[in-house]
């Protein structure tokens, strides 16, 4: 339900087909004033947004502010994306299966930046924006510049650092098998291009971050993330037992889970830990066959495979292997 009547606003907008700077002033405070819209709020602000293909800034920020606060933050446990917003969200975007403006990739990355986890079909679906973009040049990374498919802009390494990273995909700083294959992808179609400089050096981190970087952390399910949000709920008023307790639940489980480790004991676990970040740095059998199916695929070792080889050695080598 709306909060007020803002037909005569949207009318003018769409006579204009563009927003203006006191348009946002407007709706932000007849929409947005306490921070929560409803549904049917979000999805009038998708339709305003169809409207301007080139907005300005005020409303960019607007848009992917409001949005990502109502599909991160207003559906229990926060910080979540549940399946059903998800599916919303690639709904509203994917009208003809692509991206079609500037807010609406912002919102996609920002969206994945500000939650602490999101669904599986959430994040495929960002990876495969972020690709296509790339490999055909079309879509609204490019800055207003000329659209040139099969090459890497300076805009698409700053999104695909931002969206690699984001804590909603793998887990925070941590790169996933998926992001690692879409990354050889994007670096075998755009080998020769008018790449960025800086694109070179953030394939091998990336890749080399799948490949050696340690994670203790394990991001909770949504399902789990909510039952100890409950629990911790249902125990607010007595703060002083709460680890006492915990340690007899299953939740205390779920906390091992995360952290790898009894929390509960009293058993320094910091030589094991270093040990264990040495050992994520040696390649696996499954790492090392990926790798080499990637590398021999085309029978070809190229500058930046061998960018990458050089920094797995040196990695190696600080290892003692």
């Amino acid at each position: 339900m709306m909060k007020m009547d803002v037909s005569g606003l949207i009318g003018d907008i769409k006579a204009r087909q563009a927003i203006s700077a006191a348009d946002v002033m407007s709706l932000r405070k007849e929409i947005w004033p306490d921070g929560v819209i409803s549904a049917d709020e979000a999805g009038l602000l998708f339709e305003i947004n169809d409207l301007d293909s080139q907005p300005g800034g005020e409303w960019l920020e607007f848009f992917v502010s409001a949005i990502t606060a109502y599909i991160v933050q207003q559906t229990e446990p926060k910080g979540y994306v549940s399946e059903d917003n998800a599916r919303w969200l690639m709904q509203r975007i994917d009208h003809d299966g692509k991206v079609e403006s500037a807010a609406e990739l912002e919102l996609l990355v920002r969206t994945m930046e500000k939650a602490t986890g999101t669904p599986e079909i959430l994040q495929d679906y960002v990876l495969k924006q972020i690709e296509d973009t790339v490999l055909t040049g079309k879509g609204p990374s490019r800055d207003g510049g000329a659209l040139q498919p099969g090459s890497v802009s300076d805009s698409e390494v700053q999104i695909l650092r931002r969206v690699c990273y984001a804590a909603g995909s793998d887990g925070p700083g941590r790169i996933s098998r998926n992001e690692a294959d879409m990354l050889f992808r994007i670096k075998d179609a755009t080998l020769g291009a008018d790449n960025s400089k800086h694109w070179p050096k953030l394939f091998v981190q990336l890749v080399g971050n799948y490949l050696m970087a340690y994670g203790e952390y394990e991001m909770l399910c949504r399902t789990e993330a909510a039952r100890l949000e409950r629990f911790m709920d249902d125990n607010k008023p007595s703060v002083r037992g709460f680890f006492g307790r915990m340690k007899d639940t299953d939740i205390g489980g779920t906390f091992r889970k995360v952290f790898d480790s009894d929390i509960f004991g009293g058993k320094n676990a910091e030589c094991g830990h270093i040990d264990a970040v040495e050992q994520a740095r040696k390649l696996t059998i499954v790492e090392n066959s990926w790798l080499h199916g990637k590398i021999h695929a085309d029978q070809n070792l190229d500058p930046i495979e061998s960018d990458l080889l050089d920094f797995i050695a040196e990695e190696l080598a600080g290892t003692g292997h």
